[in-house]
């Protein structure tokens, strides 16, 4: 059977899903709120059952395969998982299943990766989503949505991987969702659109560390001890559900110049209340001369950063198609290093990708 699972792109609330959980040590804390929506670019693959091996091959950027293959036993499954890199994401699902499920193994050909790995748009999750989907539809396990996301993630932070619960929102397809994290319980909503919203999504080919990032931000809670992290407490809480539920709002009745003007706002707030925690990574440079840049200004409604925010990727709201392509020449032309990436929300009548696919 044939399976597709987009990436995932954080419009708005990011790093409030772990921020959230650190409600169960800390009640006075916000309740996390991320809107986010399934790239239109992701992983596709075949896949059928294998009576005692995982075998995983993928293609490399530069056209070459790579392939995996493992014992369907715990033990070179958890050793696998441990060692990190792309295949230990699938290495740590196929672990989770056999711990919970009589399951076989698997083959899984992911024949094409149109998604950017390592960019902020969970290409890991993206391949975790994958894996427990083909366990669930091969072995007819009859788990939902909701179940393909939480072994996805079990397998996920079996790795070295630092991700948050928010990455495998990717299961849902190429359609806007809310997430609300409250200590360990996660509420999703689906969202619906009334017309096609058109977004740029920029990899700045610039470096930034986000172990840092998230290692300088943890480090505020679960209880904070001076005015810095009181701040980022206060931001990615209160201040943080307050932007990405205007967000929801915005995107439910199709207003894209709101989303625009909040995401600069939210951009703002970000800045003043969590580069002082991180100087050395939240400063970001590079981010801020694009969010800037005057010539791209005229066909925008706004912009920010993306994921864990710093050096790494930036995203843009358009007014149009024909707008969302001269944004992709002029930064690819002004910026050579840079990397753009077209996403379409689409109406639900509209919607080409879904979690079904």
């Amino acid at each position: 059977m044939k399976i597709f699972v987009p990436g995932r792109l954080c419009l708005f609330g990011e790093h409030s899903d772990w921020a959230g959980g650190y409600r169960r040590q800390n009640p006075n804390l916000g309740i996390g709120y991320t809107l986010l929506s399934g790239t239109n670019q992701g992983l596709y693959a075949s896949v059928k059952p294998h009576p005692h091996q995982l075998i995983m091959r993928t293609i490399l950027d530069d056209g070459s395969d790579k392939v995996c293959v493992l014992p369907m036993e715990k033990q070179p499954l958890l050793a696998e998982a441990k060692k990190g890199g792309f295949f230990s994401y699938a290495a740590g699902v196929a672990y989770q299943f056999l711990t919970y499920f009589q399951v076989g193994g698997l083959e899984i050909d992911n024949y094409l990766t149109d998604l950017p790995i390592k960019k902020g748009l969970s290409s890991s999750a993206s391949v975790c989503v994958l894996v427990a989907r083909a366990f669930n539809q091969v072995y007819d396990l009859k788990l939902s949505l909701r179940g393909e996301m939480e072994f996805a993630y079990l397998g996920e932070i079996t790795t070295p991987s630092q991700c948050g619960r928010m990455d495998q929102g990717c299961a849902y397809g190429n359609r806007p969702i809310a997430m609300i994290f409250d200590g360990d319980l996660t509420d999703i909503i689906e969202l619906n659109v009334p017309k096609n919203l058109y977004f740029v999504v920029v990899d700045l080919g610039a470096k930034k560390n986000t172990q840092e990032i998230l290692s300088k931000l943890n480090q505020c809670y679960p209880f904070a001890k001076d005015e810095i992290e009181v701040n980022v407490q206060k931001y990615l809480g209160t201040i943080s559900r307050q932007f990405t539920q205007a967000a929801i709002d915005a995107l439910q009745v199709g207003n894209g110049e709101k989303i625009g003007q909040l995401m600069r706002q939210t951009q703002a707030e970000f800045d003043k209340y969590l580069i002082p925690a991180c100087t050395s990574e939240l400063t970001a440079p590079i981010l801020h001369q694009l969010l800037d840049y005057q010539p791209i200004q005229a066909y925008i409604w706004g912009g920010k950063g993306v994921g864990s925010q710093g050096d790494g990727t930036a995203q843009f709201i358009v007014k149009n198609q024909v707008n969302q392509q001269q944004v992709v020449e002029i930064i690819e032309r002004d910026f050579p290093q840079m990397q753009c990436l077209k996403l379409i929300i689409y109406t639900d009548n509209n919607n080409s990708k879904n979690a079904s696919k």
